[in-house]
């Protein structure tokens, strides 16, 4: 009998070890919860997305894709994932699952793809296997292809009309933004094979590109779906402040970079200041930039008190972003994870109920926001 006892008490020992090397606990305004390490050992992981069956998607920005068990361990790189541009911010971003993935195992990712005159933000569909990707095929190209390693964006969501929506960068040129007749800082509105629907905005208009749906975006990382809605909401990088949320609506002008609630990085005025005809005000700003990236609506049930919330995950602020909205309209942000040390990349969240995190390093990891 002491011996079973000695036993159970160093099992448990061992159990409050494991734990207390995995998870950090943290109090919220309206809520006491822990940061659990599901994963770790992924190379600056980019997008997370999660499989029937309870498996995970995640992107490395170098160029591999894996498939996470849910006891977190890491499977090899899928084969059959296309060559990459690793080069500044570029590399292999955002993935999602077809809307229809449990009968068709379809996939849709952007990434960084070389070709003439530079580089720039590719989205591709393919059929996912055990081990690796098959009949990839490239549904859009963002043009033209430019030389520099700034700004690709970009997420995707696949939304409730059937048609893919994906963000895109104005790869640091800035002006480009309000041109037409190019992909940069625009929202793209696509079918999944990659044609373009016939009520897009500026399908036939001359020297307007026909994917576009909204423009005027610098910088987009984040990118979502309203649960109860469907509506997109998406936020993007500011210069030096002036980091938006927007509610990206066809054939908007969101205003970069004639109006900004930021300065340039000099400190000097970009544009004409904040507010102009026909530009569209953000939902939210933040000055000074919190550098966000990936957002996600809470809609589980692990956490009720957060239920309805919109996380946005801070790179330079390293912290995450509750925000609290009356229908469109911000009423109270909170900061959390403020001592927790990393720059979060990606915020999903999870068929399980919980909140789930991406850290942006070369040890990143997998991490799950679960009540204590």
């Amino acid at each position: 009998m002491f011996l079973r006892r000695l036993s159970l008490l160093v099992a448990a020992g061992l159990l409050a070890l494991a734990v207390s090397a995995t998870a950090q606990d943290f109090t919220s305004e309206k809520a006491a919860f822990r940061a659990v390490t599901v994963a770790r050992g992924l190379e600056h992981p980019w997008a997370l997305a999660f499989l029937p069956g309870g498996e995970m998607l995640v992107t490395e920005r170098p160029g591999r894709m894996r498939v996470v068990a849910r006891d977190g361990t890491l499977r090899a790189p899928l084969k059959g994932v296309p060559a990459v541009v690793a080069q500044g911010q570029g590399g292999l971003l955002d993935v999602i699952p077809d809307r229809e993935f449990a009968a068709n195992r379809v996939i849709h990712f952007c990434y960084a793809e070389a070709g003439e005159g530079g580089s720039g933000t590719a989205l591709a569909r393919a059929r996912l296997g055990d081990d690796g990707l098959s009949e990839v095929r490239v549904t859009f190209r963002q043009l033209p292809k430019t030389s520099g390693g700034l700004h690709f964006g970009c997420r995707i969501v696949h939304a409730r009309d059937g048609l893919i929506y994906m963000a895109l960068g104005e790869r640091y040129q800035r002006d480009r933004a309000q041109d037409l007749s190019t992909h940069f800082g625009k929202i793209v509105r696509l079918r999944t094979d990659g044609s373009v629907p016939p009520d897009n905005p500026f399908v036939g208009k001359a020297g307007a590109r026909p994917e576009i749906f909204s423009y005027g975006h610098r910088n987009p990382q984040g990118l979502t779906l309203h649960p109860q809605t469907g509506a997109q909401w998406m936020h993007e990088h500011g210069a030096r402040g002036g980091d938006e949320i927007n509610l990206p609506q066809a054939g908007r002008n969101y205003g970069w970079p004639v109006i900004t609630h930021g300065v340039d990085y000099s400190g000097l005025a970009i544009g004409v200041g904040r507010a102009a005809p026909g530009l569209e005000q953000p939902a939210h700003f933040w000055t000074p930039s919190i550098a966000p990236s990936g957002m996600a609506f809470y809609a589980g049930d692990a956490i009720p008190a957060w239920k309805g919330s919109l996380f946005v995950g801070a790179l330079s602020g390293r912290q995450l972003a509750r925000l609290e909205f009356d229908g469109t309209v911000m009423q109270r942000e909170e900061r959390l994870l403020q001592n927790f040390g990393e720059r979060i990349r990606d915020v999903r969240s999870g068929p399980d109920g919980f909140l789930y995190l991406l850290t942006d390093n070369s040890d990143g990891r997998i991490v799950r926001l679960e009540p204590r």
